[in-house]
């Protein structure tokens, strides 16, 4: 129940827990006594054998044992270490230490192996110095060793343990410690895929396994990560940390790469692999996770600053002492059940104590003799769900004769709506969590919610809901399964787990909104029962800020969420559950024998656990806790809502003085409580719907209100007297506070208060006629406001809402997508409060459908039909209309065929920003062909449809806000998101050509849709609206910009001037075409226009008599597929380089390919299916050569404009002039390896070449084939064979080429040619050429796993070459060129595949696609690594090919695509990728910019 913004911190903490028993084993207090028989820490001067210790000797044991399970410590026979060795000291000083306050012959055991030799004195271990037996060997740790240096590890331990002669390696049993250590975490900034918490895990069990295949009798420590919550507290005095170790020490503003979220995602993926069992499947292995250094606390000196006793002083690494509080540690954790394993260790001074192995339990502890009589058991865990149902014996279940017009004769049959409000009590977090299993915390069991849940049915789950159900089967609103607020299921449960009372607002008006557009409900005349309970979170944060959770404030929130419901909601009964009394919480920390995550409590309720008992401060919590429950009632009892007779609030009190239940034994009983020992359990949230229902039907004054819950609490029925819900009114109860108060009120009129008009954001539409046609109408060109039934959008982060209800300087908050106020879609409140086009246009038809609502990305339901995205390119239009396609055909709200429907397209600026960077790729001609592909999707696939297209505004006046030094704008970060509009010098020909460039873009969407193109049907039009046209900046009295119009970015548009927008867009709508407003003076005030009573329609160029201009002149289609290139760095280096990162494309002298079909270009020129086997290499688009680059585009070719005498080239048909093409059709990645030994021995046999001296330039692309074969075989064809392969292949040339640069094309995504549908013959050639692609239908599980596979291939492939295997000789690397990673497939003018592209078996690719490819890979070559384009990009356009640039003109690889010093002048890449959800992430791309240049601010970089 943690406050929401702290909840993620504390959650990300907790779940750093290990799951089972939480006991707090940190306190120290009886250091220096016995204990369980032992004698402690200095009490001894020498130690001999088990009763030399103290402990009894009868936990030990000489004879070995045949089980791992049954392991006494006496029986281990080798200890040894691998993995991190956590120090930077010699191991010499890691033996005995001098015990605290003793003589220098004091000695105590300071490792590992002499503690075990205290019970066997014959064992072997790895500590030097301390025995005849010791064996260096056996230690095999490195300083800040990552994973990848695991399995070697095991494997030389193994050796040692073989080669042992004092060891008998198949029957000694061996304890084998690994230490984790934080190098990975560390280095995760650097490679976010090599070192993800999935790849270092795979490292880590590789290790294990050859442990596990190799060892027999071994018991396996792993010692998780250290906890890298001090890395903070250490940093500050260990200047060698923050070198190393930079990505986790400095603050991160991205939560996914907070230091907290990296080291539980290590976590959560180690727990995992342990859990799964793998090493628990024989007698004489196991490995167990110990997890005590991960929760490593650093405790406070006397100063209150932290104590570092442990550590050394260069940096995170133990010294002696605290190896020694290391060893003590994991011996005591060794002899613990797994769920009871200490979860804090604080490293101090003070060595711990020993523990004994106890008579009950003399092993090692493993998961397979775990002894759970003392702790919750799965048996007590699954008897709760027994306890969870209930039974309705009730009579009386009848509804009143009549639906009633008043709260206070409400029967429960009367009720048809459910709903709830709260915090994470309500959302039910961790109520159906298996015992110790801290993860599940974080699940909501929305469908378990004592007030709400509807799963299963009243004898199975006790629940509000499911009460009411057995009165009125035909309930609705309840939640059901898991999910938060936001997902279908939740329903009208709106509770957000961490929420205070001052965030119940937010909630409030969601709940209203859905009971209002639920097609379930009727608004007006069903019953709904709304249940509100909160306070928790405001009593656990009190201490941080009390005024803030003041009583005042807290009733105060209360009260504004109680007259929202009294003055919008007709026919409610509102419960409001007074906060529960949460001292009594405190009694799970106090108590030890009660086994809770102490640690995770004071996390969660830290004002309510840390006051000592007694003290003042647990007295104003007492007095808090008591006030907010006075002023819940006074608030209520002021009769403040029960002026109206449909509508009242009661105070349900059962919580008020509630106790914690007790077992058997008098001790706390946790089967009510979640593992957490905070939230209910599902027994918890039983008791609390039964504690709810008998507060409902027991009369005001007279309601239970310490509802004990370890008593049975049987389910009441109504009465015959009394079957109502009980009110102050059927109660005869008189408010103390209220002694004139009426107990007969006569029903009035529902009049709801109406809402006060926003003068900021507020607009009225005082129009007389709002009305619909009288009919629907069948022509677009007959459209009134009113029947418009259906609104969406397409577009950038203007249609998806960043910053708008953003504050002033909160830059992060930009990234928050308003959504629900978006100028063209947002439908948050209504037009009196916020002024968007759909509260317009519901002002004419109140059940419009489509707008989002809130905040939140496209996975948001409440986005709905806003499917604009932040960073959207023009490129990326179709893919968003598809998407809005599809939602629109299936969603329910919709008639898909019958509604009418608006949808806004808005796009352009983000091409506009990126114009310099790629001036052909985002050319206006480019811009128009994009918008009008996704056009004509919508014009083919969308019937009844109006579409505004928004012209793209003028960015340049952006400029001054950029230039102004006086303005609090965030310049650096405006030149990082608009680069080529902000950078240009005044009066300079880039200026002008951005002017230009701006101006062409609106030129070219004028020209498409006066093309008519778009009014072919009847049903459907496209409409230019011009209002941006002539955008300028609004400007101050002083003569400043004024920056109250923008977000804290000073880029995209705040609130206000989205209102103007609004207001400018509904205005264009209504104006005819030709007469169209292009300049909008946002300062002014804009009064909403009317339809007239001439021309009540939507304008469009029908009905406003408007003649478009005539068409252009058809185009000459291309002569050839040749290009342009003239780059002025063409002379090659002063002499032959010796690096590959220094390599021009002068010092190319040799070119070479590898692969499959594609690359001897299979049919690339067939006209007829004939010539589809003919191999038509010297066009091909990595290795061809014919003629000349004018006329064909490959690589060879642009390479020979910078080096004429170029060789390797393939040129004409056939393999006889085939040179270095060494690609065979049909290869697979099996066949490159053979490939490349063929190439090497050519090239080496070869008079025309140096082949230790020339530069070479390989190409290899393969893959198409594995995976169309994928289905038939898919061991021999999965990813991990395909890598595999490639590798070896790789390998070959690293080993034996001398002088190359080699490009690994990615593999493409192969999805795509799916949708390529021509003639018979050409299907079947395809499917027979890839049925495993081609084959399976839509949906299908089939489909889902080849295109996983394909993803699979891409990912694998990447961290092969991104590994730096091949970055170790300075003249050779492999680089990825990646622009086939998202494969778009060209269409043409009518949205359907673009056939010109493809051979005549519509798979492989014509002589204009294999052009495609070449300038694909040239401009990939010339892009640095993090900013190589992903996509293709297959529209002709002859200048597309790039220049190197003169600061960097080199092939780039790793080394030489360090970002240059200025920042600015590398603008984010472009990318289409998508995720697993398929969700784009542009908003990924272009907010990744804002969070780099917000967190320079928050670390104190200057903006300018």
């Amino acid at each position: 129940m943690g406050h929401q913004t702290a909840n993620i911190l504390v959650l990300t903490l907790s779940l750093q827990l290990i799951q089972g028993s939480t006991e707090n084993l940190t306190e120290r207090e009886q250091i220096g006594e016995k204990k369980n028989g032992i004698d402690l820490v200095g009490g001894r001067k020498s130690f001999a054998g088990p009763a030399g210790i103290g402990c009894s000797e009868g936990t030990f044991s000489s004879s070995p044992s045949n089980s791992v399970h049954a392991l006494r410590p006496s029986q281990i026979k080798v200890v040894a270490v691998m993995g991190d060795s956590l120090t930077v000291e010699s191991t010499q000083h890691i033996g005995h230490l001098t015990s605290n306050g003793e003589d220098s012959d004091t000695r105590i055991p300071g490792s590992l192996p002499d503690i075990f030799k205290l019970l066997n004195p014959d064992l072997i271990g790895y500590s030097p110095g301390n025995g005849n037996h010791d064996d260096v060997t056996l230690n095999q740790t490195v300083l800040r060793a990552k994973a990848d240096a695991l399995p070697e590890l095991a494997e030389k331990l193994v050796t040692s343990l073989k080669s042992n002669m004092l060891i008998d390696f198949q029957k000694d049993w061996k304890l084998i410690t690994i230490y984790l250590g934080i190098a990975d975490m560390c280095a995760y900034c650097t490679n976010q895929e090599y070192y993800s918490p999935e790849k270092v895990t795979l490292r880590i069990k590789m290790a294990l396994d050859v442990l596990h295949r190799e060892v027999p009798r071994a018991f396996v420590n792993l010692v998780e990560m250290p906890n890298i919550n001090i890395l903070h507290q250490l940093s500050g005095r260990a200047t060698e940390l923050r070198g190393w170790c930079e990505c986790l020490v400095k603050h991160h503003k991205s939560a996914d790469m907070s230091a907290q979220a990296i080291s539980w995602g290590y976590w959560k993926a180690l727990q995992e692999l342990v859990y799964s069992g793998t090493y628990d499947k024989s007698d004489d292995f196991t490995v167990v996770l110990q997890p005590f250094l991960r929760n490593m606390e650093l405790p406070l000196t006397a100063d209150g600053k932290p104590n570092l006793s442990c550590f050394t002083q260069d940096g995170f690494h133990f010294s002696a002492h605290g190896h020694a509080v290391l060893a003590r540690e994991l011996w005591n954790n060794m002899l613990q059940p797994n769920d009871n394993i200490s979860q804090v260790l604080e490293c101090t001074a003070m060595i711990p104590q020993l523990h004994c192995p106890t008579q009950k339990s003399p092993y090692l502890f493993t998961y397979q003799n775990n002894n759970y009589e003392d702790s919750l058991n799965v048996e007590a865990w699954m008897s709760s769900w027994v306890d969870s149902g209930s039974e309705v014996t009730c009579t009386e279940r009848d509804p009143s004769n009549t639906v009633p017009v008043s709260a206070h004769k409400l029967r429960p049959a009367d009720i048809k709506v459910i709903a709830a409000l709260g915090d994470s009590i309500t959302s039910a977090n961790g109520a159906a969590s298996k015992p110790g299993d801290l993860l599940g915390v974080i699940t909501q069991y929305r469908g378990l919610s004592w007030s709400i849940g509807g799963d299963g049915n009243i004898t199975t789950v006790t629940t509000l809901a499911n009460i009411l159900r057995e009165f009125n089967p035909s309930l609705v609103g309840y939640s059901t399964g898991t999910g938060h607020q936001d997902t279908p299921q939740s329903f009208l449960n709106q509770a957000v787990a961490g929420a205070t009372a001052g965030e119940l607002m937010v909630q409030v008006r969601e709940l209203v909104k859905l009971m209002k557009n639920d097609s379930r409900i009727n608004f007006q005349e069903d019953w709904k029962i709304i249940t509100l309970l909160i306070g928790g979170n405001d009593l656990c944060e009190f201490c941080t800020n009390p005024e803030k959770y003041s009583p005042d404030k807290f009733a105060k929130s209360i009260q504004d969420v109680l007259d929202v419901l009294h003055n919008e909601v007709p026919r409610a009964f509102v419960n409001l559950v007074t906060v529960f009394y949460i001292l009594p919480l405190r009694e799970f920390f106090a108590d030890s024998r009660v086994k809770c995550p102490r640690f995770l409590l004071k996390l969660l309720c830290e004002c309510v656990i840390d006051p000592q008992d007694n003290s003042t401060q647990l007295d104003k919590l007492q007095f808090l806790n008591r006030k907010y429950q006075e002023r819940t009632h006074l608030l209520v009892e002021s009769g403040r809502y029960d002026t109206r007779e449909d509508f009242t609030v009661v105070v349900q009190p059962f919580l008020e003085d509630i106790e914690i239940p007790r077992n058997k034994d008098g001790l706390p009983d946790r089967t009510y409580f979640s593992p957490d020992c905070f939230h209910f359990s599902l027994k918890g949230h039983s008791q609390a719907a039964r504690g709810l229902w008998k507060n409902l039907l027991e009369p005001i004054g007279m309601k239970t209100a310490n509802q004990t819950f370890d008593d049975h609490i049987n389910i009441s029925c109504p009465s015959k007297e009394q079957p109502y819900l009980r009110t102050y009114r059927n109660g005869n109860f008189t408010y103390p506070n209220n002694s004139e108060q009426s107990t007969s009120v006569a029903p009035v009129t529902i009049r709801t208060t109406p809402i006060p008009l926003d003068k900021d954001f507020g607009s009225e539409l005082l129009c007389k006629d709002k009305s619909p046609s009288a009919t629907i109408p069948n022509s677009v060109h007959s459209l009134r406001p009113a029947d418009v039934k259906v609104i969406a959008a397409v577009g950038d982060s203007l249609t998806a809402g960043n910053g708008i209800g953003s504050k002033p300087n909160d830059i992060l908050d930009v990234l928050t997508q308003y959504r629900g106020l978006s100028f063209s879609i947002g439908g948050d409140e209504s037009l009196r409060s916020s002024t968007t086009l759909p509260n317009i246009l519901r002002e004419c038809n109140p059940l419009l459908t489509g707008f989002s609502t809130g905040k939140g990305n496209l996975e948001n339901p409440r986005t709905f039909l806003n499917q604009a995205f932040p960073g959207a390119l023009a490129v990326e239009l179709p893919g968003q209309v598809r998407r809005l396609v599809d939602m629109m055909k299936n969603h329910s709200k919709i008639d898909f065929k019958n509604d009418w429907k608006m949808i806004n397209v808005f796009i352009g600026g983000n091409d506009i920003c990126n114009y310099c960077t790629d001036s052909a790729y985002f050319s206006a001609v480019n811009f128009a062909r994009r918008i009008e592909e996704a056009l004509d999707i919508l014009h083919k696939e969308v019937p009844r449809a109006f579409v505004n297209l928004i012209e793209v505004l003028q960015l340049m006046p952006l400029r001054r806000l950029h230039q102004d030094t006086r303005l609090n704008c965030p310049r650096a970060l405006l030149r990082m998101l608009c680069y080529c509009v902000v950078k240009p010098a005044e009066n300079s020909p880039e200026l002008q050509m951005m002017t230009d460039a701006n101006i062409a873009y609106q030129r070219s969407t004028q020209k498409l849709i006066e093309s008519g193109k778009y009014d072919t049907q009847e049903n459907f039009t496209v409409v230019l609206q011009p209002f941006f046209r002539r955008m300028e900046i609004p400007i101050l009295e002083n003569g400043r910009p004024d920056i109250s119009f923008f977000a804290p970015d000073c880029f995209h548009l705040s609130r206000k001037f989205h209102v103007q927008m609004s207001k400018a867009f509904w205005n264009n709508m209504l104006q005819p075409v030709g007469e169209k407003s292009d300049f909008q003076d946002v300062t002014v005030n804009i009064s909403l226009s009317c339809p007239s009573q001439n021309h009540p329609f939507l304008r469009t160029f029908k009905n406003s008599d408007y003649t478009y201009p005539g068409l252009d002149p058809t185009i000459k289609p291309p002569e050839n597929w040749g290009s342009d290139l003239s780059c002025s760095e063409t002379l090659p280096s002063e002499t032959v380089p010796t690096s590959v990162h220094r390599l021009r494309p002068t010092d190319i002298k040799v070119i070479a390919a590898m692969g499959d079909s594609i690359t001897v270009a299979y049919g690339a020129k067939a006209k007829k299916i004939l010539q589809l086997q003919t191999q038509y290499r010297g066009v091909s688009w990595s290795i061809g050569g014919d003629k000349s680059l004018e006329i064909v585009t490959t690589l060879p070719n642009v390479l020979k404009k910078f080096n004429p005498n170029l060789y390797g080239f393939s040129t004409g048909v056939g393999k006889w002039n085939s040179k270095f093409n060494v690609a065979v059709p049909g290869s697979k990645a099996n066949d490159v390896p053979k490939q490349a030994h063929t190439l090497i021995e050519l090239m080496k046999n070869s008079s025309e070449i140096n082949f230790k001296q020339d530069w070479k330039v390989i190409t290899l692309f393969i893959g198409a084939n594995d995976l169309c074969e994928y289905c038939m075989a898919k061991e021999t064809y999965s990813a991990d064979n395909y890598v595999k392969h490639i590798e070896e292949a790789l390998d070959i040339l690293h080993k034996e080429v001398p002088r190359a640069f080699i490009n690994m094309v990615q593999i493409l995504e192969l999805s795509g040619v799916r949708r390529i549908k021509a003639g018979t013959i050409c299907a079947l050639l395809q499917k027979n050429m890839c049925p495993c692609f081609l084959n399976p239908r839509e949906n299908s599980p089939e489909l889902r796993e080849i295109m996983r596979i394909n993803r699979d291939y891409q990912t694998k492939l990447s961290a092969l070459v991104y590994s730096g295997k091949y970055d170790t000789n300075e003249d050779f690397t492999v680089v990825l060129q990646p622009y086939f990673s998202n494969t778009i497939i060209p269409l043409n003018k009518i949205g359907q595949p673009d056939l010109s592209f493809f051979s005549v078996d519509c798979f492989h690719l014509s002589e204009q696609g294999q052009a495609e490819m070449a300038i694909g890979l040239w401009n990939n070559m010339l892009e640095r690594i993090g900013y190589k384009q992903n996509y293709n990009n297959f529209t002709h356009d002859r200048t597309k090919l790039k220049c190197p640039s003169p600061d960097a003109p080199y092939l780039f690889t790793r080394r030489n695509s360090a970002a240059p010093e200025d920042t600015s002048k590398s603008p984010a890449p472009t990318t289409v990728t998508t995720t697993d959800q398929g969700v784009p992430m542009a908003e990924q791309r272009v907010w990744g910019v804002v969070v780099m240049a917000v967190t320079a601010v928050t670390l104190g970089q200057r903006w300018s």
